[in-house]
């Protein structure tokens, strides 16, 4: 497995902390303005620019810099296919084939293990940019009920605190989409999207300074999951 350094953070702090104010700024002045429909357009743009930039950002710390043209050839094939217009469902597709070729890329150039590095890459840009305040339980898990809505998955909250939060995603629909995707054309490396979902999501709520666990589960409703976030350290659920 790839040794992970830490990258100094004072060459990029001030920079950083421009960047993140300017989009904090653009996220709370639009929160109350955009439709349904363009909230999800714009979660789906931001994950794809999360996981992007996740991806730049786990090779410079891999110290990979000969897989730099496979990197460049990636990123080619994922921006020139970018809807120009606002279209849901154009952006939902954009983002699932770019997941889908970074996932293809981190397995077959540093195999299935590093593949949570890179999810926690990921992450550690969602905490940059997303202007919620850390140590609060609900943010991550109200970040992972909105992916899930993305889906039309089926979700439940069991506890919605700011010291402890539980979610339960009785069916995660991305189990369907990528069979939709796969019907299209799209490769799926991955046997299960919870190898990148797990490590990214337990890395969304750590870097927001809370504790996580979480339960997978399969049942009448189809495969879901559980998640729960807290200031302290987990206790399981009720009825689990």
């Amino acid at each position: 497995m790839t040794e992970i350094q830490q990258v100094p953070a004072t060459a990029t702090a001030t920079v950083a902390t421009t960047t993140t104010a300017t989009v904090a700024e653009h996220a709370n002045a639009n929160a109350g303005t955009l439709t349904d429909s363009a909230r999800r357009t714009a979660l789906w743009k931001r994950r794809l620019f999360e996981a992007e930039a996740g991806l730049t950002r786990f090779l410079v710390e891999a110290r990979a810099g000969v897989h730099m043209q496979e990197l460049l050839k990636v990123k080619h094939d994922i921006f020139e296919s970018l809807p120009e217009g606002e279209e849901e469902q154009e952006w939902k597709a954009a983002f699932f084939r770019g997941q889908a070729l970074m996932e293809k890329f981190v397995v077959g150039h540093f195999g299935l293990g590093d593949l949570a590095a890179w999810a926690m890459s990921n992450s550690t840009i969602y905490a940059a940019v997303d202007p919620g305040p850390k140590h609060d339980a609900v943010i991550p898990l109200e970040r992972l009920n909105a992916q899930a809505d993305l889906y039309d998955s089926d979700t439940e909250w069991v506890e919605h605190d700011a010291d402890r939060a539980v979610l339960r995603i009785r069916h995660c629909a991305i189990w369907d989409y990528r069979e939709l995707a796969r019907k299209r054309g799209v490769t799926i490396t991955l046997r299960s999207p919870c190898e990148y979902c797990v490590p990214a999501t337990t890395g969304m709520i750590t870097n927001k300074g809370l504790s996580a666990t979480h339960e997978l589960t399969e049942d009448q409703s189809g495969k879901g999951c559980v998640w729960t976030t807290s200031r302290s350290v987990s206790r399981p659920a009720e009825g689990h």
